[in-house]
């Protein structure tokens, strides 16, 4: 199993005991980067706030991203005006700028080191130049002063790039526990291994959390993907699973910040340990749950930075997971028949320094009856077009497959009684009409239901990270099956 390169060198972060029956203005579930920004910002206006997370800070997407704060984001505005007109990629730039900035100045204010780096999205084939051109025209039509050039530093040909100038990277632990120190300074309170599993939208609306309840006016799901069906959010995003390698390399590194137009993606960025510098590479995504052996995609990304930079060795690889909405854009507001005291953010698409951030302040703005800002409402009104309706059915179409596939499969194979899956490897079988998820990590073997508590997927054993995931939704299960993330809020049952 892996840890990010920033939680194995995270500072320390103190948090607080659960309140039984706590009352607050706003009550935030997960503490991660949107979650922490969105408290900061309330608890600034004098709201009281307390923050619940599942497992600790940061331990799901914030701190297993690149690290990365930058405005060229690969291929995404092109991607944007595909399903959205240029006022509404307009406003996706304008709130990723007013979330940047933000960012880099709650970071200078409170001393939190960053390095300044020029963003590359490159193309190493004629179909990537393509894409680049495309790119170029978006960024353009809504003023994103990028520009071309057709070599960067990389060690090897590219057909050409863009760069975007003074743009940031950052450890994003150390911005999280800047986070969590100036909120709980404020008042707020930051509660670990307190996962929420119920809202009730009632006046005041009603928290049911691992420890008890909470009450508050306002509730805000900052969970990668929301942990309420209302909205059916899980139908409107597509959870995709990536990976980052640090490698100790000889030579000099790169000191931009890189990003591939091609797929697989390859991104690029330095960072530093307690014995030097470091390269990290990422890449290989793929929708959570499927794609085959996660673990070949370790490989595949390990072997492409080894080919690239000799000598190259690897010191230590994690993975991150996100959710892209149909039309590329985050969902950030209330929650349907939320009585507007729910609210959420999701659908960062892997770019979620700036877009956490940007949904930090619309969902403070919002809550604190402070004006909205003119980008934020734009993105809260944009309208649905006939490509976005046919990429959503092209995904929901893609789940329910996946869903026939994985019962198909557990109804025809067996469940071997007699003999356990070797270290670090997992099976889904039947045993009766039952599908059964057996697995064995570190010497102890478990045999769990393989029914994904969410709506019921069969889960897949994820042989690089060991752990059972849902192709449906993204939600993912420890091999004793407890929650590790995703819109599940249950653990799988005992077989």
């Amino acid at each position: 199993m892996s840890t990010s390169l920033w939680l194995r060198t995270a500072p320390p972060i103190p948090t607080d005991r659960f309140e039984w029956d706590g009352a607050y203005d706003v009550v935030i579930a997960g503490a991660g980067l949107t979650g922490l920004a969105t408290g900061v910002m309330l608890a600034h206006g004098g709201a009281r706030v307390c923050v619940l997370e599942a497992r600790t800070v940061g331990a799901v997407t914030s701190g297993n991203t690149t690290g990365k704060v930058s405005l060229l984001q690969g291929t995404q505005l092109s991607q944007i005006t595909r399903f959205s007109s240029e006022r509404v990629a307009a406003a996706y730039v304008d709130g990723n700028a007013a979330g940047r900035d933000w960012l880099l100045d709650f970071l200078d204010d409170h001393r939190v080191p960053y390095d300044v780096r020029d963003a590359y999205t490159f193309a190493t084939t004629l179909d990537g130049l393509d894409r680049l051109d495309a790119e170029l025209r978006a960024a353009r039509a809504v003023g994103l002063p990028v520009s071309e050039e057709r070599a960067c530093e990389l060690p090897f040909p590219v057909e050409g790039a863009l760069i975007l100038r003074d743009q940031a990277q950052v450890h994003p632990m150390q911005v999280l526990a800047a986070l969590a120190a100036e909120l709980r300074r404020l008042g707020g309170r930051i509660v670990e291994g307190e996962r929420v599993t119920a809202v009730s939208a009632a006046d005041p609306a009603v928290v049911t959390s691992s420890s008890g309840r909470t009450t508050a006016d306002a509730v805000v799901l900052a969970t990668g993907t929301p942990i309420l069906d209302r909205g059916l959010y899980f139908a409107k995003t597509e959870p995709y699973r990536s990976y980052v390698a640090a490698f100790r390399v000889p030579g000099v590194l790169p000191q931009a910040m890189h990003l591939s137009a091609e797929t697989p993606a390859r991104s690029l960025r330095t960072a530093r340990d307690a014995d030097g510098d470091l390269l990290l590479v990422g890449g290989d995504g793929h929708p959570a749950g499927r794609g085959g052996s996660t673990a070949a995609h370790v490989a595949g990304l390990t072997a492409w930075a080894e080919r690239t930079f000799p000598g190259a060795e690897r010191t230590t690889w994690w993975a991150a997971q996100d959710y892209r909405s149909v039309n590329r854009v985050p969902f950030v507001g209330w929650l349907p028949r939320g009585r507007g005291r729910i609210h959420l953010a999701t659908g960062y698409d892997k770019r979620g320094l700036t877009n956490a951030v940007a949904a930090a302040i619309s969902l403070s703005a919002d809550l604190s009856g402070a004006e909205v800002p003119e980008w934020a409402r734009i993105l809260h009104h944009r309208v649905t077009r006939p490509i976005d309706l046919a990429d959503g059915a092209r995904a929901n179409a893609a789940t329910g497959i996946e869903a026939a596939r994985g019962w198909a499969a557990a109804e025809t194979a067996h469940a071997n009684e007699n003999l356990a899956p070797a270290e670090g490897m997992g099976a889904v079988g039947r045993r009766g009409v039952a599908p059964v998820a057996v697995s064995t990590v570190d010497g102890r073997t478990c045999e769990l239901s393989a029914v994904c508590t969410h709506l019921g997927g069969i889960v897949r054993w994820n042989d690089a990270e060991r752990s059972w995931d849902c192709p449906l939704h993204g939600s993912r299960f420890a091999p004793d099956g407890t929650v590790l993330e995703g819109p599940a809020v249950e653990p799988l049952g005992h077989a």
